[in-house]
């Protein structure tokens, strides 16, 4: 009998041993219409687990804790989703509030933001426990609440986001969780629907609906308050109907230039980032949703809104010229490099295929079933700032 413990203890510490995984090529693929997350292996190509009642899921999005080994998952049903990558498990699930769009770790790895439609404010919880350390209400006058936009993380444990309707900007510093430290700036144009933040986390850039241009504001001279840039590019009259907002954090910073989606316009504007001048504007077949950069800044990727969904095209940061159009299928919605990027996974949801492609032959390497994928999310944004 003593043998036969012995044997199966063996057996047992074998099993442990062999499951064993690192975190830094996870990912996390969101199944929009199954309201569940895929864990993937980015080396590998393959699905490791499937996490299922993760609620509305139709404009997720993830971040990372520090050490990769968590996951959070904001849902548009206000849920906020704790996962562990390495027992394939829902550590912890709260409904937050009723309309969510997005949330942001901070630089710590302790605090986790959301940004909230209704009602409209900022909650920020222990990324431990998920219990709630702050509630700012998005107030802007005679008690209205305005819809939160635009949430970014940034150097110095604060948080940066836009109230969508009453044309603001706030930072918000939580060195001292128990006493927030709220600096609003107003009047920065009307509708800001998305925002952007700098990689050495220096920039938060808005992006307006209501009017031309963007607002800009400098993260290490705030005294010096919100700059417009590009005020005069597009006019009223000359933008064309809006089918899907674009998605300024999917935008890309690429040696001296930043690529951004032009809201109304087939084009990708190129913007020079040390005097925020317009040095060219890139046709392209239909309105850009993500505009995103290879790792090493050589290209840029970018994808569109319907009717033009099934394309991707591959601008060369060298020249400012495309280099070529790719047919992934039907819906491409999101892309996701690999950390070095020598891949990029694609998410076409009305094919239910993740596609992946080598970056450098722009090859299709392969093919992998997702239900509906509407998002990718890969462990390396942990290390990060803004993603």
């Amino acid at each position: 009998m003593k043998k036969i413990l012995s044997l199966l203890s063996f057996l047992l510490s074998f099993n442990v041993l062999a499951e064993l995984r690192a975190t830094g090529d996870l990912g996390i693929v969101i199944e929009r219409e199954d309201g569940a997350a895929l864990i993937i292996n980015t080396t590998e190509h393959k699905q490791l687990a499937k996490i299922s009642n993760l609620g509305d899921l139709s404009h997720a999005s993830v971040v990372f804790s520090r050490d990769q080994r968590y996951a959070y998952i904001f849902g548009r049903d206000g849920g906020l989703s704790k996962i562990d990558l390495l027992q394939d498990k829902l550590d912890k699930r709260i409904i937050q509030a009723g309309n969510s769009i997005g949330g942001a770790i901070s630089q710590d790895g302790k605090l986790i933001a959301v940004s909230n439609y209704t009602p409209g404010g900022v909650k920020v919880f222990s990324s431990a426990t998920l219990e709630l350390i702050a509630d700012i209400p998005a107030d802007y006058g005679d008690g209205k609440l305005s819809k939160v936009v635009g949430l970014v993380d940034a150097p110095g444990q604060r948080f940066v986001f836009s109230l969508f309707d009453a044309g603001e900007i706030w930072t918000l510093d939580m060195k001292n969780p128990q006493k927030p430290v709220i600096e609003k700036f107003k009047n920065i144009g009307k509708l800001p629907y998305d925002a952007l933040i700098s990689p050495d986390g220096r920039y938060y850039i808005a992006g307006l609906f209501g009017e031309g241009g963007m607002a800009l504001l400098d993260l290490w001279n705030t005294g010096n308050g919100v700059k417009r840039i590009l005020p005069d590019y597009v006019k009223a009259d000359e933008k064309l109907p809006v089918y899907k907002m674009p998605h300024l954090e999917g935008w890309a910073v690429a040696g001296d230039y930043i690529f951004v989606p032009a809201i109304g316009k087939h084009e990708v504007l190129v913007i020079d980032k040390q005097n925020w001048q317009l040095v060219k504007a890139i046709p392209v077949p239909g309105q850009p949703v993500f505009v995103m950069a290879r790792p090493d800044g050589r290209q840029v990727w970018v994808n569109f809104a319907m009717p033009d969904n099934n394309q991707l095209q591959v601008i060369d940061v060298k020249d400012l010229s495309l280099r070529k159009t790719l047919i992934p299928g039907k819906a491409v919605l999101h892309m996701e490099f690999t950390p070095r990027g020598e891949q990029v996974w694609v998410a076409v949801r009305d094919d239910n295929q993740l596609v992946i492609y080598d970056t450098d032959t722009l090859q299709e390497i392969t093919r992998l079933p997702a239900q509906k994928p509407n998002g990718v999310f890969f462990s390396a944004r942990a290390h990060k700032t803004g993603l």
